[in-house]
C-alpha cells in the first residue's frame, strides 16, 4: 500500500476552567490532532484495504506524540483519550474503519501502559464536516467522571477524496464530575474495563 499522502494537520487545545461552578485550580486540558489525508480508496470500491491500516502506524505514533506534546508534553498527565474519522464523500464509511487500529495502538504505544479499549467514531461528510469523538479513560472504560467528547473538524476538509483522521486527549475528568460511578483512584486495572 502506499505512503500515507498528508496534505495538513490540525490541533485544538482547550483549557476548561469550569462549567458554570467554582473554578478549578488546575484546568482540564482537552486536545485533538487531525491529519487531512488523501483516501487512496475513493471513487472505487476495493475489496482489499487492511493493508492500509499498517501504512497509519507511523503517522498514528507521529500524531499521538504531537497531542502529548500540545497537551504539555508528559504522558503521564494523560487521562482519557478517544479516536475518529471523517471520510470525504468519495470513499465510504469502512475507510474510516481503517482508522481503528493505528490510531488505538499509536495512543497506547505513545502513553505507555494504556489498558482501556480506545472509544472511536467515524461518519462520511465534506468539507467542515465536525464530528464528536467519544472519550473515556486510559486505563478502565467504567470511569465515568471520564465520560466525555470532544467536537473536532477542519474547515476545508475532508475533500472527496481525503479523510480526516483525529487523536482525541484529556488531562483529567470532566470540570465538577459528581455524578457517581467508579472513581479513577479504584481502578484495579485488570481489564480495560474497572
Amino acid at each position: 500500500m502506499p505512503e500515507p499522502k498528508v496534505r495538513k494537520i490540525a490541533t485544538i487545545v482547550e483549557e476548561v476552567f469550569h462549567e458554570g461552578g467554582p473554578v478549578s485550580e488546575t484546568p482540564l486540558k482537552r486536545g485533538a490532532v487531525m491529519a487531512v489525508i488523501e483516501n487512496p480508496f475513493a471513487g472505487r470500491y476495493e475489496p482489499e484495504i487492511a493493508g492500509f491500516m499498517k501504512d497509519l502506524e507511523p503517522l498514528g505514533l507521529e500524531m499521538a506524540r504531537k497531542l502529548i506534546d500540545i497537551l504539555g508534553g508528559d504522558a503521564g498527565d494523560i487521562q482519557a483519550y478517544g479516536k475518529g474519522a471523517i471520510v470525504g464523500q468519495g470513499g465510504e464509511l469502512e475507510h474510516g474503519a481503517l482508522w481503528h487500529v493505528p490510531g488505538g495502538y499509536a495512543m497506547r504505544e505513545a502513553l505507555g501502559d494504556a489498558k482501556a479499549i480506545v472509544p472511536s467514531t467515524k461518519k462520511v461528510g465534506g468539507p467542515g464536516t465536525r464530528l464528536d469523538v467519544p472519550v473515556t479513560h486510559i486505563n478502565a472504560s467504567y470511569v465515568r467522571s471520564h465520560f466525555d467528547a470532544m467536537e473536532v473538524g477542519v474547515s476545508d476538509a475532508p475533500r472527496a477524496n481525503e479523510i480526516v483522521l483525529c487523536l482525541v486527549m484529556t488531562t483529567g475528568a470532566r470540570i465538577h464530575a459528581r455524578v457517581g460511578g467508579l472513581k479513577a483512584e479504584d481502578i484495579k486495572g485488570e481489564d480495560g474495563l474497572r
